[in-house]
């Protein structure tokens, strides 16, 4: 009798710092859940997302491609087109083909569609277009409009007498509809910057729209909805190999938790969707042991990029943070070419195979396809997944060495390499600091050289020290810039 395959999971936060649960270091957050799952599974403490931003690291996550060679890998506006094309090498297609059912649950922000969506009709390309047997999905993310749900390749709860339209033009092209700029005695969270058009659910957003009143989410049920979707698939495919891509909401803004969760913590909505995402790692977990998939499944946590405070509403994030660290040690943020902006929490376990413990490897998102294809001898076309790495060894805590070197992404396409320890960030133009999210970019005139080993906030700058390495870091981020595959 053949064993069977290890089911994966993909757990992905959106917005989570490397210092913001408790596995990590943080006090004033509780996330039992997390710290139980860190502590049977290995936990990285040098795992990086591909980007400081959601679709740049999601997109790079499913494809193994590093964002930049897309020139359209940026944050999506919620009508945009699908960016990875149908037929094109995904995670989930190579794990169709290795015998896996697949699904994804929760945030999508990877465009679908051509062009020119109508949302009132069937919607494709998307997810199931792309390698993914089921689907469910919110099109972009929170703060943007269609705020809706997308169950397959249509709106769920759509009435076609009430049709939905949308759109991201400067000025409202609908008469009538309320916004957070012109009516902000209507809105119970108010902005800070942007998010002044079209009001849901009491909460002004990024675009306008009009229509689909019965198919609108209710923002303090959404991690209950995807959370029961997310069970739903587990259990219907409980008897087969499954992938699952479970994409939290949480804690993007607009943060409002459900009443069960509110005034969980002493940091705001913030700190309460933290709870409320760690409280539905809790019941994956009890679904898996309830179902016997414990020691068949490899279950990983992360996130897509580092933390922010102020990303558009006052809900007092920055104000009750008090001696919080989202980041922890860590310098910058989201936007960031610091580390802040792509080391994250990073967490796998797969009970009876992984032997618990720390590791600092040096581990990506954009591993986990080559890195699964060798695990279940999958053989990749030549043009799958070009920069993604087969560390895993690494990521099932049996070797301490991982990548050898990595370039992530900051905003806007700026690139950084990590070769071991060391962390070269080339002269970019630019704000050094992002007034409105309060965060350092890590632009500079001058050339940055970081030794992480001992300076893990990155505030030595050894560029004019080490000349040498300079050069020739600064050589390799050109190559791997000008290259068609980067392989390291």
């Amino acid at each position: 009798m053949t064993q069977r395959k290890p089911n994966i999971i993909i757990m992905y936060a959106d917005d989570l710092g490397f210092g913001d649960l408790g596995c990590y270091g943080a006090s004033s957050i509780p996330t039992p859940n997390l710290d139980n799952l860190a502590s049977q599974g290995v936990r990285f403490t040098t795992g990086y997302a591909s980007a400081a931003t959601c679709t740049p690291s999601r997109y790079s996550l499913l494809t193994g491609v590093y964002p930049w060679k897309n020139q359209d890998a940026h944050i999506l506006a919620g009508d945009s087109p699908l960016i990875i094309p149908p037929g094109s090498p995904t995670l989930p297609s190579m794990l169709k083909q290795a015998g896996y059912a697949t699904g994804v649950v929760g945030k999508w922000h990877l465009g679908l569609g051509t062009g020119d969506i109508d949302w009132n009709q069937e919607i494709s390309p998307g997810p199931c277009d792309i390698g993914f047997d089921y689907s469910f999905i919110m099109p972009a993310t929170n703060d943007r409009v269609p705020c809706v749900f997308i169950d397959g390749k249509r709106v769920s709860g759509l009435d076609p007498s009430d049709p939905i339209e949308v759109t991201y033009k400067r000025d409202n092209p609908f008469p009538g509809i309320p916004t957070g700029k012109n009516n902000p005695e209507l809105l119970r969270m108010h902005y800070s910057h942007g998010h002044d058009m079209s009001i849901v659910n009491g909460v002004s957003r990024i675009g306008f729209m009009r229509g689909g009143a019965k198919a609108l989410w209710k923002d303090e049920e959404m991690a209950e909805t995807f959370l029961n979707r997310a069970i739903s698939f587990i259990t219907d495919n409980k008897d087969q190999p499954f992938f699952f891509y479970y994409a939290f909401h949480q804690p993007h803004v607009p943060r409002l938790p459900s009443p069960r969760f509110a005034g969980k913590t002493k940091l705001g909505p913030r700190g309460d969707v933290i709870v409320e995402m760690d409280w539905c790692v809790g019941e994956i977990l009890k679904t898996l042991n309830r179902l016997g998939l414990d020691n068949d499944t490899i279950v990983i946590f992360s996130s897509d990029n580092g933390p922010v405070l102020d990303d558009g509403y006052r809900d007092q994030a920055v104000e009750l943070s008090g001696d919080h660290r989202p980041a922890g040690p860590l310098r910058g943020g989201k936007y960031s070419m610091y580390d802040g902006g792509t080391r994250v929490p990073f967490l796998l376990r797969w009970t009876g195979v992984v032997k618990p413990g720390e590791t600092s490897a040096l581990v990506s998102h954009i591993d986990f396809f080559a890195s699964f294809a060798s695990l279940l001898g999958v053989p990749l076309a030549p043009e799958a997944c070009p920069d993604s790495v087969n560390v895993l060894p690494a990521l099932l805590g049996q070797s301490g060495d991982g990548r050898t070197e990595l370039a992530t992404e900051g905003s806007q396409g700026k690139i950084i390499l990590h070769r071991g320890d060391w962390v070269f960030i080339p002269p970019y133009p630019g704000p050094s600091f992002l007034k409105r999210v309060h965060i350092e970019t890590g632009n500079s005139s001058e050339p940055q050289l970081y030794h992480l080993q001992g300076d893990i906030g990155q505030i030595r700058n050894l560029a004019l020290e080490q000349p040498d390495l300079v050069k020739e870091m600064s050589s390799r981020l050109q190559e791997i810039l000008g290259s068609e595959s980067a392989r390291p």
